[in-house]
């Protein structure tokens, strides 16, 4: 058996015995990476960043003057909060869509957030 054998089944056993959750955080993680952005994980306060993942969740949330729309984008490693101020929709975000962000790292009750972020909708193949 060669080397290359050697990987193939430690990545099909891994495959076959790795929790389903844990599996698509690695493909996001190597998706993003791919796509050039950074982990969510890395990305510090104050930092201009790129990052790429699946919007978990979007909501409304109706502030004393403007709506503003959040959206949980998972990345593999960490959360970032997208907050798009004044905003009631934007088309295509949507849960369950991959899209890349761009922004300055903020941090708003332990959580990195990006505010009004340049986004990019991905496609999902």
């Amino acid at each position: 058996m060669s080397k290359t054998d050697g990987g193939y089944w430690r990545r099909l056993v891994r495959r076959l015995t790795s929790d389903v959750a844990e599996l698509d955080a690695d493909d996001l993680s190597e998706r993003s990476q791919a796509g050039g952005a950074q982990r969510a994980s890395d990305c510090q306060c104050g930092q201009e960043a790129v990052v790429l993942g699946r919007v978990r969740s979007v909501g409304l949330c109706p502030k004393a003057s403007a709506p503003t729309l959040e959206a949980e984008l998972y990345d593999g490693t960490e959360d970032v909060t997208l907050v798009w101020l004044g905003r009631r929709r934007i088309a295509g975000i949507e849960p369950g869509r991959i899209i890349k962000a761009r922004g300055r790292i903020a941090v708003r009750d332990g959580r990195k957030v990006l505010y009004n972020p340049y986004y990019e909708l991905q496609n999902t193949a």
